[in-house]
């Protein structure tokens, strides 16, 4: 039996597959069933802080209603802003941070928050309470478009720093960063980001893409699951930043079976993330998956995975320069015209 323990922002893992940010960890039943079927850790599904005030703004709409009506009413609800405990009226993240002292107590495997934010108050504000209520690291999902022409790059990877820095100083929990590969450059990016304190990269964030209905003319919303070669832009990058940035690395997107964790590691990450998967063929695939990197580390004489973290990086290799542009002309000089039509 090989051993398949590693760490992962500061946190001691009995193997790489940590359950991502999904639906799955809405219930604590279902996150006893992935503790038992053999994840590591769980990524919370994400706080939205967009969610949280438009259900605050909500409560206040129902509860003033009709107060310009009759004079005597505007004293018949409670006013919520003349009050510091707002905690009796359940509005705000509640539920969320509930949930998750759930999750806290019914397992024993490490359970990570995830937020995401709008404004550098609000991430502060939610990070503390995430923390207080006894999460083990936090992920910070950054999942924002950028859309103004106006906005240059420096801008928005300044503001990622500021928030950086300033969730650094307010909780003592691990940090790590889920970012989209859009970034004019992201190695600078990471090193800038770590220096800010944070101290896991997960590569990358998937945006979902919305269609077009033709019929109803209608912008629609559209969720499709993930499949292994979504793995390969990820792949590349921790195989690249490994060793050079010192921080903990994540691979989301494309985890589907034993051969792709043992990509991922190989590359640098100490953490391969899964949701699609599970969601297409159930949580007992977290089995297959780990069987299977099991069986296959002990036919290639592979004791641990700390032996293999990081063996396939652009810094290990005997070819560095396959990870970079001489790559692409390697994969377009091969193309057999025989196949073209």
């Amino acid at each position: 039996m090989v051993d398949l323990s590693t760490s992962y922002l500061g946190l001691e893992l009995k193997n790489p597959l940590v359950a991502s940010a999904s639906p799955l960890s809405q219930k604590v039943e279902t996150v006893r069933q992935l503790e038992s079927a053999g994840v590591s850790a769980v990524v919370m599904y994400s706080l939205f802080e967009e969610q949280i005030t438009y259900d605050s703004l909500r409560l206040n709409r129902d509860l003033s209603q009709g107060t310009d009506s009759f004079s005597e009413a505007l004293s018949f609800f409670p006013d919520l802003s003349a009050h510091s405990d707002l905690n009796q009226y359940s509005i705000g993240p509640d539920d969320y941070l509930e949930n998750l002292s759930k999750l806290k107590e019914a397992v024993d495997i490490p359970i990570i928050g995830s937020l995401n934010g709008v404004t550098n108050g609000g991430w502060i504000n939610y990070a503390q309470k995430i923390e207080q209520a006894g999460a083990d690291a936090l992920e910070l999902n950054i999942y924002n478009l950028a859309t103004d022409p106006a906005l240059s790059s420096q801008d928005i990877e300044n503001e990622y720093l500021e928030l950086v820095r300033a969730i650094r100083a307010s909780i003592d929990i691990p940090i790590a960063i889920k970012l989209s590969p859009f970034f004019t450059n992201l190695p600078n990016f990471a090193q800038n980001l770590v220096e800010a304190g944070v101290n896991g990269l997960v590569l990358f964030n998937r945006f979902y893409q919305p269609d077009l209905d033709l019929e109803e003319l209608e912008v629609v919303p559209s969720l499709v699951l993930s499949n292994s070669q979504e793995m390969r832009l990820p792949l590349r990058w921790i195989a690249i930043l490994y060793g050079r940035i010192a921080a903990d690395f994540a691979l989301t997107s494309g985890i589907h079976t034993a051969e792709d964790l043992l990509k991922a590691t190989m590359a640098g990450a100490s953490a391969s993330m899964v949701a699609s998967t599970l969601l297409k063929y159930g949580i007992s695939h977290v089995r297959d998956i780990l069987d299977g990197a099991n069986s296959w580390m002990m036919e290639h004489e592979y004791e641990s995975i700390s032996q293999m973290k990081g063996s396939m990086s652009q810094q290990a290799v005997a070819e560095p320069a396959a990870f970079e542009r001489a790559n692409y002309i390697k994969v377009l000089s091969s193309f057999d015209m025989r196949f073209a039509p």
